[in-house]
């Protein structure tokens, strides 16, 4: 037996998820969102990953994230990709800094602004 506090919502069902010979018991979610989350928390674990990367010649950092959630099991490897950026002004929110994080086919897009002359803005 598992138990989960779901996440799609504010509610925050407790989900109680029992392993059966047919499969998974799901039992506690509110709606039918949280049916799928535990399922999906329990087959094939996903998370929206944000970080910052480095802005050459400033001190200051360009927050990103992936487009959409990448399997939890390739977050390390995806870290260890993004530590790795530096980006170079001109940035604007949406654009794509690395197309394939960690082979998870999804891509990593800038979500804050940097300006050539300004190097921080609507971060």
């Amino acid at each position: 037996m598992t138990e989960l506090t779901c996440i799609v919502c504010p509610v925050g069902c407790r989900i109680r998820v029992d392993r059966d010979g047919n499969g998974l018991k799901i039992t506690g979610n509110g709606c039918p969102r949280g049916l799928t989350y535990a399922r999906e928390e329990m087959t094939a674990p996903q998370r929206t990953l944000t970080a910052v990367v480095e802005v050459a010649g400033s001190d200051c950092m360009l927050p990103v994230k992936t487009k959409v959630a990448i399997p939890k099991a390739k977050i390390w490897a995806a870290m260890q990709e993004i530590k790795a950026i530096t980006v170079h002004p001109p940035v604007t929110i949406g654009q794509v800094l690395k197309e394939d994080l960690a082979g998870s086919g999804v891509a990593l897009v800038a979500t804050g602004t940097i300006d050539q002359d300004e190097k921080r803005e609507n971060l």
